[in-house]
């Protein structure tokens, strides 16, 4: 919300610009594509009539250089870091990238609290929820069948909302997961607990198995399926696309009526 995001009409909101990689992972677990979605949302934290209904009043448009923001905990200072300085402030005049607005100022056109169901192609549905202003960022996942349960918490290694001068270095939040559990529930069995390894490298040590696939001339073999087609990518997106259409217009949308994404699968 300090970024280019909270305009939706250059991000397309954070169930597309974010939640489709959310999205991605669920249609690999459950090894099918959406077929109708229903979505809600708001703006219900961040934004200026939404501080200012709390009786907070922020005047400023950015946080870098100005003395009202000193003790704003939501502050980003472009100047605490070389990495950030060099990236962004120095380069505004040529970008005309502003990284660290007032996230209580405007505009702000997306939503930060979302929820969304949808139904797969192979009867299985989603009910996801995202709050972008929850005071600790990372997932909670279940998937429940036929045998039994699978829960796996990931907390991510810093909070979303501390000023990127909080953190250790400018990519502390790209390493890997802070901590990872994960239990099963048997249908008819005792629940016990699955260790799950953590990889090196950004995004919790997906970057570097992702960049393996896309550029070694002979990449490790891929047993699981995890590299993505375009296909799988168009099928991830559409779920977004849909939920805001949904939100625009209050009813269910079929993925049909956006993308004929059944026939692309028929002859990838």
């Amino acid at each position: 919300f300090r970024r280019w995001h909270r305009e939706k009409q250059n991000s397309g909101g954070l169930l597309v610009h974010k939640a489709t990689h959310h999205f991605d992972l669920v249609n690999w677990w459950i090894g099918s594509y959406p077929q109708s979605v229903f979505a809600l949302g708001s703006l219900s934290f961040y934004g200026k009539e939404n501080a200012e209904a709390r009786g907070e009043h922020y005047d400023y448009v950015r946080y870098t250089g100005e003395t009202a923001a000193a003790d704003d905990p939501f502050a980003l200072q472009l100047t605490s870091q070389d990495a950030l300085k060099g990236l962004y402030l120095d380069a505004e005049a040529e970008t005309g990238y502003l990284r660290d607005r007032n996230v209580f100022g405007e505009p702000i056109t997306i939503e930060d609290t979302m929820t969304v169901t949808a139904r797969y192609a192979n009867g299985a549905l989603l009910s996801y929820c995202l709050v972008a202003y929850s005071p600790w960022e990372g997932l909670r996942i279940a998937v429940t069948g036929d045998k039994g349960r699978i829960e796996m918490d990931i907390e991510e290694s810093i909070t979303h909302l501390l000023g990127d001068g909080e953190a250790k270095d400018a990519q502390a939040s790209k390493g890997p997961f802070k901590q990872a559990r994960m239990r099963v529930f048997p249908m008819h069995g005792t629940p016990y607990e699955v260790d799950v390894p953590v990889g090196d490298g950004g995004h919790g040590g997906a970057d570097p198995v992702m960049l393996e696939q896309i550029f070694l001339p002979d990449p490790p073999a891929d047993p699981f399926g995890r590299a993505a087609s375009h296909i799988d990518g168009a099928a991830s997106v559409l779920v977004g696309i849909a939920a805001n259409e949904s939100m625009r217009t209050g009813r269910l949308v079929h993925i049909e009526e956006l993308f004929n994404l059944s026939e692309r699968m028929n002859h990838g």
